[in-house]
């Protein structure tokens, strides 16, 4: 069903009303739908916080899924959570780029039993709104980092070595073997972030505890899935979602590969576990993970970049206590 068809168009836009609602107003870039009953909106312009919660009790989960099937057919795009695609990728009227995913592979919280929703949508306007000189580019001037923290030098200490690795937004590995308490950790560390940060989780079961409001929980379980929703395809929805952190559960040989893309993708913070003794033993596995998935991968290149990329924080156990012995 194409939309040079006048009464789809119509149909198309009275559904996309409530959403439209929060669109359409001046120097929004990006609303996001993190659960029903609220939404994100991302403001344009030299915001220290550019994103801003609203609650609206018309974005109900019935509505949030109606437009997924409605937004689906309109294009004849494949929509089905429970046995094919769950993500609707599509350009709105108005040249607005959507992006939503329903079903069980989504759980904002341990309520969602039955699955949750999720979308964003990317403003597209011809007024650009920022010039050449907001992206620090000026004739005559020397190129400047972004993070002040990113040429600041690990202190010795290492707890505060990790407080700045976190601050800074790197990439931290945490290694260990069972029931050391990784995911533990991890979910500490999650703390340790911005409030403000927007969150993206990856997942097989639900472990992380993530106290910032503006999250997704993306569920990828080990076991078969029924649908055609897998971590190759999750590639492109974290990127659509534009997360400013994506954090991973327990690195396997299914995610590795599709973590370690997301980790070279420019966000910051991405954060995962893995089952090693030591920090060396951590980076190999990682390694061998991702080359059961793509055999091909240059085992020697792939280890470096992950030395030169990943923060390792090792965790050891004796008996009944367990430590952090080595942060890399």
């Amino acid at each position: 069903m194409a939309l040079d068809n006048e009464e789809t168009y119509k149909v198309l836009n009275s559904a996309l009303r409530p959403l439209s609602y929060w669109y359409s107003q001046e120097n929004i870039e990006e609303i996001a739908v993190n659960n029903p009953g609220g939404i994100w909106l991302r403001m344009r312009g030299k915001h220290a916080y550019p994103w801003h919660y609203f609650e609206d009790p018309k974005l109900t989960r019935e509505y949030l899924n109606d437009i997924l099937y409605i937004i689906s057919n309109t294009y004849d795009y494949s929509f089905d959570p429970l046995g094919g695609t769950p993500v609707v990728y599509a350009t709105l009227p108005g040249g607005h780029r959507f992006t939503g995913i329903s079903g069980r592979n989504v759980m904002y919280d341990n309520n969602d039993l039955t699955g949750g929703v999720a979308m964003t949508l990317r403003v597209y306007s011809e007024d650009i709104g920022i010039g050449m000189e907001d992206f620090r580019l000026a004739k005559g001037e020397r190129l400047r980092p972004l993070n002040k923290l990113t040429n600041v030098e690990d202190p010795d200490d290492p707890y505060e070595r990790l407080l700045l690795s976190i601050k800074r937004g790197d990439h931290i590995l945490i290694s260990g073997a069972t029931a050391t308490g990784k995911t533990t950790f991890l979910n500490n560390m999650i703390r340790l972030l911005d409030e403000h940060k927007r969150i993206l989780t990856i997942e097989d079961t639900r472990e992380l505890i993530v106290p910032q409001k503006n999250r997704v929980h993306i569920v990828i379980p080990r076991t078969e899935s029924t649908n055609a929703f897998d971590y190759k395809r999750v590639i492109d929805l974290a990127v659509r979602f534009t997360p400013d952190c994506i954090i991973g559960g327990e690195i396997s040989t299914s995610n590795a590969g599709a973590l370690w893309e997301l980790m070279g993708s420019g966000h910051d913070n991405c954060f995962a576990t893995i089952h090693a003794a030591s920090p060396d033993d951590a980076y190999k596995a990682f390694v061998n993970r991702i080359v059961h998935s793509y055999p091909n991968t240059d085992r020697q290149k792939t280890l470096q970049e992950m030395k030169d990329l990943l923060r390792v924080v090792q965790i050891n156990r004796d008996g009944n206590i367990r430590a952090v012995t080595e942060i890399t």
